[in-house]
């Protein structure tokens, strides 16, 4: 049985990958180098900032690399210099070339925020909720140069709630496969090595969100209308138009499920959980608006500077 840290490669941007670094730098594996996107202007300002794995990765003096291009005849020459038994990727936000997969000499893994071949692709987390799916998980899987369709080695089920968000399921899922991921290396060191194909008959896809899908049809039922808002909330955000201005909505949840209670998009009134807006069978309330160019406010805030009430949006 090996007993030693895996010597490893980290590859991660977002916050969704930093517990699962966390996790392999807290369970004392040798990470000798770590790869994330080049910094970028983030944030409502736009400042050209670090990704929140970079920031870790400082802060544990860790190497990193950041390629423009994956190619990059430097970084490759970095990378092998490395010589990684395991290489790792989580959420890096970029197609692997088959001359990084090569590289590990044990294997090469990666943490996905779905149930794998569920939702196969890069909003995996999205449109768990925008279809209305009562459990979602997270899955560690044996990377291939075709996007998730490698070998599944471990799994675990999340339940969604009523009242999960994108941002609520994306903490949830990024903890649970951080533990995932550690306990797949102690199991490897144990010499176990699961390699689960794919049922390819149960395969569904995650597109990227673009920005038409974000526009709320109010003409759906509202348990749809509320998924979707879900599923965009925080980012990249649901919206709809309030007198030609952009309107981002967060929160949602379905008031009434049936019966037509007034034309889609109508703005009925305030209540304790928020805005109510009719929908084509029922209505949804939001918690939160947020107008183009300002502050994101509660309901009952929103409404005092702007008397949506009665009017009809979209």
């Amino acid at each position: 049985m090996n007993t030693r840290p895996w010597h490893l490669i980290f590859m991660g941007t977002p916050a969704f990958a930093v517990p699962s670094l966390e996790a392999l730098l807290a369970a004392g594996e040798e990470v000798a180098a770590v790869v994330t996107q080049p910094d970028k202007p983030r944030g409502r300002g736009q400042k050209v900032s670090p990704s929140p794995v970079k920031e870790l990765a400082l802060a544990w003096n860790l190497p990193v690399l950041q390629p423009r291009k994956l190619k990059d005849p430097e970084f490759m020459d970095a990378l092998r210099a490395y010589a990684p038994e395991l290489m790792i990727v989580v959420a890096y936000g970029r197609i692997l070339t088959p001359e990084i997969l090569a590289l590990p000499t044990v294997g090469f893994l990666n943490v996905h925020a779905s149930l794998l071949p569920r939702y196969r692709g890069p909003a995996p987390i999205n449109w768990a909720l925008i279809r209305g799916d009562r459990e979602t998980g997270v899955t560690i899987q044996w990377v291939k140069y075709e996007v998730d369709t490698g070998e599944v080695f471990l799994q675990e089920r999340v339940p969604i709630r009523e009242e999960d968000s994108a941002e609520s399921m994306a903490q949830k899922l990024s903890e649970r496969g951080a533990a995932l991921l550690v306990q797949a290396l102690e199991m490897l060191r144990r010499g176990e090595d699961i390699r689960e194909i794919q049922d390819d008959s149960q395969v569904t896809y995650a597109p990227l969100i673009t920005p038409e899908m974000r526009l709320i049809n109010w003409e759906q039922p509202a348990k749809d209308a509320a998924n979707w808002i879900r599923g965009l909330d925080p980012r990249p955000g649901a919206y709809t138009f309030s007198q030609g201005t952009i309107l981002r909505l967060f929160g949602a949840r379905v008031k009434k499920s049936e019966g037509r209670v007034a034309a889609p998009g109508t703005a009925l009134g305030l209540t304790p959980k928020g805005l109510e807006i009719a929908c084509g069978e029922g209505s949804v309330t939001v918690q939160e608006l947020q107008l183009a160019g300002h502050k994101r406010l509660s309901a009952a805030e929103f409404l005092q500077g702007q008397p949506l009430i009665k009017q009809v949006l979209g």
